[in-house]
């Protein structure tokens, strides 16, 4: 399996709904976990999008020199530029970091921001407009000269002079929970991401995509997106579990669940009613806790536990054809290491480990020595 990380680029913190603990999340922080991420093996990380996030295309293109290995999983909205030059970047960014360019395709959101960038199309039309939209960009990142003309969108001419890296195109992920969803990743999209809702629920999506897929002779690989809090022990993880929400009150998570049910999309809707806006019954399914979602949109659920657990639990999604998890954790910089130490062991990554050999500095006087040397042949070992 692939096991991807998060760049927080809305902001960070040690808990949820408030501005105790939250660290500034400027270029320097960003660095410290793509650089984190990949030191310890994640395969990438995603970059979300939104009006609260910094621009993903440019976070990404200026992580380019500062990591090696670590693909960029970069939000694409096709409502809000064209697809000419959505192409042209795609382009651009795949070439110039020798091809780690991962796409995330986003058709859905709050309709006030959808306003606020000048889109008004309804749920059902932005789905089918994003079909447009990666029609053609599919056909220009795959050197073909396009001619379309569709209900949303019209190119004549249009052409794409210099290729990606990865042919033919940069992979496509995508996600959502409705029938246009669905119909639009069977037909386009090359990764179909779920949020984490429970295994039986994320089971039904999947044989409903891959039916679909099926009937128009592709196939696809799934993913899933959540979040983790993994500890030495059940107790120490579930405490805090409990910690990151500790300093949310009724009416924080009110307000933002009110903001939430503004949105139309059917995957917010599934991650709101796994709590209802109550802390009363977080643990959906064992182990699957849903308190990030009293008060953060998208991914609301986090899988907590120990690390044999943990991963017991990450297997049972990858039974289900789950392939790639895509995981985060508060603060992003210290969980990233807590996952890759406690619970990477415990998984089948297909991720390759770091190129250096290991050196453990365990002297307090700065002198490993033999030490130092023993640990790290028994790592090459």
């Amino acid at each position: 399996m692939q096991v991807f990380w998060f760049l927080p680029t809305h902001g960070d913190g040690r808990y949820l709904g408030t501005l105790k603990g939250g660290r500034t999340v400027d270029y320097a922080y960003l660095r410290q976990v793509a650089q984190a991420a990949d030191r310890l093996g994640f395969g990438g990380v995603l970059i979300p999008t939104g009006k609260t996030c910094e621009d993903a295309w440019i976070v990404a293109a200026t992580l380019i020199p500062a990591t090696q290995r670590l693909q960029f999983l970069v939000a694409l909205r096709p409502g809000v530029i064209s697809p000419t030059q959505a192409a042209r970047q795609a382009a651009t960014l795949d070439r110039l970091s020798g091809g780690r360019l991962l796409i995330n395709l986003v058709a859905g959101g709050d309709p006030l921001e959808l306003a606020g960038d000048g889109v008004f199309l309804d749920h059902d039309q932005r789905y089918a407009q994003a079909g447009e939209f990666l029609t053609i960009w599919r056909q220009l990142l795959a050197g073909e000269v396009v001619d379309f003309a569709g209900q949303y969108l019209r190119v004549r001419g249009a052409k794409l002079l210099f290729p990606p890296v990865q042919q033919p195109h940069p992979p496509l992920y995508f996600g959502g929970s409705s029938p246009a969803a669905h119909a639009l990743a069977a037909e386009q999209v090359d990764v179909y991401l779920s949020w984490g809702e429970p295994p039986e629920a994320v089971a039904k999506k999947i044989a409903d995509v891959r039916q679909r897929a099926e009937a128009r002779g592709r196939t696809l690989r799934f993913g899933l997106r959540l979040h983790v809090i993994v500890r030495e022990t059940a107790a120490e993880a579930w405490q805090a579990a409990d910690s990151l929400i500790s300093y949310l009150d009724d009416a924080t998570i009110a307000k933002a669940q009110q903001a939430f049910a503004r949105s139309d999309s059917e995957g917010q809707r599934r991650m709101a009613r796994l709590h209802g806006g109550s802390r009363a019954a977080l643990e959906v399914s064992p182990n699957l806790w849903a308190g990030v979602g009293l008060v953060r949109g998208g991914a609301g659920t986090a899988l907590v536990g120990d690390p044999e657990t943990v991963a017991a639990r990450i297997k049972e999604y990858a039974e289900l054809g789950i392939d790639t998890f895509v995981l985060s954790g508060y603060p992003h910089l210290e969980e990233a290491y807590r996952v890759a130490e406690l619970l990477f062991p415990f998984l089948p990554l297909s991720t390759q480990a770091p190129p250096a050999r290991p050196v453990l500095h365990w002297s307090p006087v700065g002198d490993t020595g033999t030490l130092a040397y023993s640990v790290a042949q028994e790592a090459a070992s």
